[in-house]
């Protein structure tokens, strides 16, 4: 069963007419402005359905040309590709045991092909040496001034040198628009930076002096800012840890906490309501950043759970997109593969009219 060909409606403004007041405050290139008004609005009315290293692997395969598991289920590659840099400046690979080369190259593959590149960074906690999830207090000592500021300095220097070699092509100087989205699930305790190992205002200073450095220093004018905390309960804990509007271009949300078992979709629709009337009133875009069901053992969790929970509510359907994690093992995926018992389910949640793969988008660069 594969994703049927159909007509979908998309209401994009031109961009020249596309809300400019509430673009990002940073200069950026004419395609990341792009990028950011076409997303807003298509936001209203389609979801663009993401997977994180759907091009690296999947399940049972690594590094086979042109494969992806989604494109085996349903057709098409996804329209969003979510890709993590922990170990940039440390290793040639990275946490997921992805090499940077191959990276550079299936960032720039999904470019061409129309999609939307987003990069997570699990960085190795600074003051200890430890992983992302060694959660001794650090942030206060990473800041200017601080012990370890010097480290944290080297390592984010790592993080635009990278950035900054995500060309459009090989002999090309023009970047590829890249959503970043650092320090998320910060509501949670499991990470460094997280809630209970600093302070909300520690946490802004850090992600501010993250964006200004990137953007400022080094000029980088090619990324949008994707803020995206767990789960959380109300809007005053949405905002505890907020940068600001002049440091954020997306307001997102990571939620596997309420798509398990058991089912908890209805506080999904309401933390999505929250997000998306945030997002809208300042002027931001609003996405499910990350989601997904660990080896999606219910055959009709993709429209009876997820998307019942997204597509059933007015506010909460008007995501830009959304993106459930990588499919890294058979005892570990988020995406179904070819014979998945959950593979039909999925080809009637992407051929809901609603629902954008990658040969659907609208020309979204332009």
């Amino acid at each position: 069963m594969m994703k049927l060909p159909g007509i979908k409606v998309f209401l994009l403004l031109p961009v020249a007419f596309a809300l400019m007041a509430n673009l990002p405050a940073q200069p950026l290139n004419q395609e990341t402005k792009n990028l950011f008004n076409n997303l807003k609005s298509l936001a209203p009315s389609q979801v663009l359905f993401g997977h994180q290293d759907d091009l690296a692997y999947g399940v049972q395969w690594k590094k086979e040309r042109h494969r992806s598991d989604i494109k085996d289920v349903c057709g098409d590659y996804p329209a969003v590709f979510g890709w993590e840099i922990g170990h940039i400046g440390q290793s040639p690979f990275s946490l997921d045991t992805v090499w940077f080369k191959d990276l550079r190259h299936w960032i720039r593959e999904a470019y061409k092909m129309g999609g939307v590149n987003t990069i997570s960074w699990h960085l190795d906690n600074p003051c200890t040496g430890g992983s992302a999830w060694d959660n001794t207090d650090c942030i206060a000592d990473i800041l200017p001034g601080g012990s370890k500021h010097e480290m944290y300095l080297q390592q984010l220097e790592a993080v635009a040198d990278f950035l900054g070699t995500l060309t459009t092509g090989l002999f090309s100087k023009q970047l590829i628009p890249i959503i970043f989205r650092p320090f998320h699930e910060h509501s949670g305790d499991w990470f460094w930076w997280g809630k209970g190992h600093t302070t909300p205002e520690d946490y802004k200073a850090l992600y501010r002096f993250t964006v200004n450095y990137l953007r400022q220093v080094r000029g980088l004018d090619n990324v949008l800012i994707c803020y995206s905390p767990d789960v959380i309960a109300d809007e005053a804990a949405y905002l505890e840890f907020y940068p600001g509007d002049n440091f954020v271009d997306l307001m997102g949300l990571d939620d596997y906490h309420d798509v398990g078992n058991p089912r908890r979709a209805g506080d999904l629709t309401k933390r999505l309501r929250l997000v998306v009337e945030l997002a809208e009133s300042r002027g931001k875009i609003p996405v499910l950043s990350e989601t997904g069901l660990n080896m999606i053992p219910e055959p009709d969790w993709w429209t009876n759970v997820l998307w019942k929970a997204i597509a059933d509510d007015p506010v909460a359907s008007r995501i830009a997109y959304l993106m459930v994690w990588r499919n890294a093992r058979t005892n570990h995926h988020f995406g179904p593969f070819r014979g998945h018992p959950s593979a039909d389910d999925f080809v009637r949640f992407v051929n809901d009219p609603r629902v954008l793969t990658v040969s659907e988008l609208p020309k979204i660069y332009r």
